[in-house]
């Protein structure tokens, strides 16, 4: 496929009903309706508060793949993308269409809506369903433990977001996209499960350099057979992690949403393919920088605090909802020498007057609104 063109129909064509951070039932059911036309629509079962969790199936090839989103309901971006695709597939009559005669596709949009309606990555019981894989408490998770049953996926696409924490490459720059096969034993064996998942990764990979140059990040491969990716890797389901990151200035991960799109139909494109992946190097996939944590939203360097001598302060955004959806609330994560870490944006206080006038308590945990250094110099916390 030309992902150059792709980009470009992405950036008229995406699906205009979900926009933001904060998506839930209420957004989704509209969505779902729309494409009841094109692709099978089911009923899977409810959450603990009783939302229905839906599936949509779409095309008839013979290798199947599985896909779901919002298993952490503040995870959102892979799902913007989700519904990205299927209008893709459901209105280009040749690269679709095709696509479509060789794969079918299964996608759980929203495994955790109770989740999503809080925007909190647990559901409603406060469990993360992404260590429930084994135990099997949930009932979301007993759904999607039944739809990979019954479907019998030759590969599972898990869709999440990453916080804007991670960086990759030196010196870092934002994982805007991270990508993981995972772990099938405690000793991180390439199997041949894990070999399907890390070829199509390369090829997101290289695709993604056109975009996104260092900007594409190898997840942690630690195995905790209570994910459910290292489950399905454990039952010889090729498995790949997708991780949503931050993308410069995009708090709203619109233009992550972007190269989500773009990752899934190269993923898709590469799956349908059926390679022979006998003379694939995992080298080549062990290349990819792995992503790590080292960033802050905000970094504030030389501050010149009363009775402390100089020094950094970093500040991140806490996410919370109100009214009108995400609001993003500035709030000191750490004080002290961060020569280590690197911000989304940072300031340089050196040679401005002591912070004595700024009425706030200097200490991790503070809340901020306006940061007043001296006469003439503001800094305004503040995301598009």
């Amino acid at each position: 496929m030309d992902y150059y063109n792709l980009k470009q129909w992405h950036a008229q064509h995406k699906e205009t009903a979900l926009s933001g951070r904060y998506i839930n039932q209420t957004h989704l059911l509209p969505a779902l309706e729309k494409y009841s036309a094109h692709f099978e629509i089911k009923e899977l079962g409810t959450s603990v508060e009783g939302k229905t969790i839906h599936s949509i199936e779409a095309g008839h090839g013979p290798v199947k793949v599985l896909a779901w989103s919002q298993m952490h309901g503040n995870e959102s971006t892979t799902t913007k993308a989700v519904f990205d695709l299927l209008h893709f597939l459901s209105t280009d009559k040749g690269k679709a269409t095709e696509l479509l005669e060789k794969i079918t596709l299964c996608i759980i949009p929203m495994l955790n809506p109770d989740g999503a309606a809080y925007y909190t990555r647990l559901n409603a019981n406060k469990v993360d369903l992404n260590r429930d894989a084994q135990a099997l408490t949930q009932p979301e998770s007993k759904i999607l433990k039944q739809v990979y049953m019954d479907f019998k996926p030759d590969f599972a696409l898990n869709l999440h977001g990453q916080r804007t924490l991670f960086g990759v490459g030196e010196p870092p720059r934002s994982a805007t996209v991270s990508l993981l096969s995972p772990a099938q034993d405690e000793d991180r064996t390439v199997t041949p499960a894990r070999k399907r998942g890390m070829d199509v990764i390369v090829a997101i990979h290289r695709m993604l350099q056109a975009f996104i140059p260092q900007a594409v990040g190898r997840y942690d491969d630690s195995y905790n057979l209570n994910c459910v990716g290292d489950t399905l890797q454990s039952l010889d389901i090729p498995t790949i992690l997708f991780e949503a990151g931050h993308f410069s200035g995009d708090y709203n991960r619109e233009q992550t949403r972007t190269f989500i799109f773009l990752a899934l139909l190269q993923a898709l494109e590469k799956v349908a393919d059926r390679d022979d992946i006998v003379n694939f190097d995992p080298e080549t996939y062990f290349a990819i920088p792995e992503n790590k944590k080292c960033f802050y939203d905000y970094i504030i360097r030389n501050v010149n605090l009363p009775k402390k001598s100089i020094t950094d302060i970093a500040v991140h955004f806490e996410e919370k909802i109100d009214q009108n959806g995400v609001k993003f609330v500035p709030k000191i994560e750490k004080i002290g020498n961060l020569s280590d870490y690197k911000g989304h944006q940072e300031y340089d206080f050196k040679d401005k007057k002591p912070a004595e006038s700024l009425n706030y308590q200097w200490k991790e945990g503070v809340i901020l609104t306006n940061l007043k250094a001296d006469g003439d110099f503001t800094i305004t916390f503040s995301v598009n």
